[in-house]
Parts: C-alpha cells; structure tokens; sequence
C-alpha cells in the first residue's frame, strides 16, 4: 500500500495475541534491501525493545511464534532470512521432511542459524532460484512441490520490490484487498480494520 508497514503489522501482530506465542518479528523490504528484527516475549515488549514499528518501507512481513520446531528464542522466531539475506519468509504450518531437505541442502553448502522448518524451506527457495534460474514465483512452486505436510507462507524479496509472494496448503490464509493496498494473515482479526 502507500502506508509505512511496520506499524500496520505491529497491530495485526497484537492483535493476534490471543492465540498465544512465544515471540515475534518483523520484515520489511525497502530500496531493495530488507531490514529484520525479531526477539521473544510479547508483541508490545519487543517492539518496545527493537522498535519494530520503526522499520521502513511500505511492504514487510511479521510473524508470531508458537514453537513446533526448536525451543522458543531469538534465532527461532520468524521471519527467516535466506542464505543470501535476499529473501525473508514466515511460515504458519508444519514442513514434515523439513530434515531430510535440509540434509541435501547442508551438503550443498548451506548453514542453518536456527532449529526450524521454516529456515529450511527459505534456503530451498533461494537454492531452487538460483540453480535452477528461474523466477522466485516458480522456485517457490517447485520447493512447495518437495514440501510435505501444511504451510501458510508469505515471501518477501530485496530484488523483487513491492511484492509478495504467498501460498498455502492446508494452513489458512487470509487475503485483504483495499484501495491500493493488500493485506495477508492466517485470519481475519488483524485485518478487521
């Protein structure tokens, strides 16, 4: 849209707390460079100490965590960068072969900061991108294409300004059109607005 939105996420985010989560993050892509910051605890006590709501741009992603893979921290909570810092990407669901994906992708080369499904399938994307050259749209359709298990995923990407890329399978997902603007969540409640 033509709004900042980190602190439009920053309120989707709070508003989602009745789930439960043990942290949070935000991404936003601007000049074509993405800007990420993430830790534990509540939305207002991160964004209190990291100033979420502060990042620029007019595009981003942000992400609350229950932990399914990993213990709750830092390097776990969502969004992940790829290998590259070229792509960020949140992810609602499970990846059941999350291990053996990143078995093949460890012996290419890729090293994994956190203990999640999530950065697995980033680094996928980015691989399939890249050594396969093909567009992000269709690298992300041939990684979904390995995925086994549910996702609700949104992508942002520093060459790709102004856009998102998101799918789902079995996870839900949201999608908010307004007057030059979109909005994507796993419900309605923090896009009500």
């Amino acid at each position: 849209g033509n709004e900042i939105a980190a602190p439009i996420i920053v309120k989707g985010l709070k508003r989602m707390e009745y789930r439960g989560y043990d942290s949070v993050g935000v991404a936003t892509e601007s000049e074509n460079q993405i800007e990420l910051k993430k830790g534990i605890g509540k939305v207002n006590e991160v964004n209190s100490k990291m100033q979420l709501d502060s990042l620029p741009g007019k595009i981003g992603i942000g992400h609350t965590r229950w932990a399914t893979h990993g213990v709750p921290n830092t390097k776990n909570a969502h969004p992940h960068f790829s290998k590259s810092k070229s792509l960020s990407l949140i992810h609602n669901g499970i990846i059941e072969n999350y291990a053996i994906l990143k078995e093949e992708l460890v012996k290419r080369g890729y090293q994994f900061k956190s203990d999640t499904d999530t950065e697995v399938l980033v680094n996928l994307i980015e691989d399939i991108r890249i050594n396969e050259n093909v567009l992000l749209d269709e690298a992300v359709r041939i990684a979904l294409n390995q995925v086994v298990g549910a996702y609700a995923i949104a992508i942002l990407s520093d060459e790709h300004p102004n856009t998102l890329i998101a799918a789902r399978k079995g996870s839900p997902l949201v999608i908010g059109i307004g007057e030059g603007e979109y909005f994507l969540a796993s419900d309605a409640t923090p896009i009500v607005e």
